[in-house]
């Protein structure tokens, strides 16, 4: 009752405190741009912990003073929400990159370096080169000097959480579309993780080429032994 008694009731209220979290939610680019740093990238991945599926990560460079209404880190926004942020972002962005590192690759690399390597990726596929990367989460070396890795950035940093949006909802349209060239895992709903349904399913079915084959798999399954 005390935190309903707390949210603004009128539009203009609403409208007042979303402004307030999106000036809160670009105070680390602001702090890069008064350093005169104009292009600051936001990258984040999606994909670390599926059973299916590639790790995808984004990187998302807005104009200096551009936010999007709405933006939040992907996993606290249901699908319809991102979606229409997708399109928002792709709209206002100076440039929007998007990797991905295979399961083949996250089987022969790890899922930290094939991550790392996604991350590389969407980076290098940026049309502007950026003068800051914003990491979620620990520090990337590969990256070198110019990037900072903040933990929980998607859901505090305004381009990391714009980055979090477009990579999660890229990975979704993958496995959507896997979920129609190998049917009953429910990738389509599950996206690849391990929910009841795709672990049967892999009993029952056995493994795709789109499985991770590593020690983390195997790990996640061996109480079916």
């Amino acid at each position: 009752m005390a935190e309903a008694r707390r949210r603004p009731r009128t539009a203009s209220g609403r409208r007042r405190a979303e402004r307030r979290r999106l000036e809160k939610l670009l105070s680390v680019e602001r702090s890069c741009w008064n350093e005169g740093i104009e292009w600051v990238a936001g990258v984040d991945e999606v994909g670390r912990g599926p059973l299916a599926g590639p790790v995808v990560a984004a990187a998302v460079i807005l104009p200096a003073g551009v936010s999007v209404p709405g933006i939040n880190d992907s996993k606290r926004l249901n699908a319809r929400s991102r979606e229409r942020l997708f399109g928002v972002i792709r709209e206002k962005a100076m440039s929007v990159g998007v990797g991905a590192a295979s399961t083949r690759e996250i089987d022969c690399l790890n899922i930290l370096h094939a991550t790392h390597l996604a991350m590389q990726r969407a980076i290098g596929r940026l049309d502007i080169l950026p003068g800051r990367i914003i990491v979620d989460g620990l520090p990337v070396p590969a990256l070198g000097d110019t990037h900072r890795a903040i933990v929980g950035a998607d859901g505090s940093v305004h381009c990391v959480a714009c980055a979090s949006v477009v990579a999660k909802v890229l990975r979704d349209r993958l496995m959507q579309r896997l979920d129609r060239r190998y049917p009953g895992y429910g990738w389509a709903t599950n996206a690849g993780y391990a929910t009841e349904e795709h672990r049967d399913a892999i009993l029952t079915l056995g493994y795709t080429p789109h499985h991770r084959r590593s020690f983390e798999l195997k790990t996640q399954l061996e109480f079916f032994d």
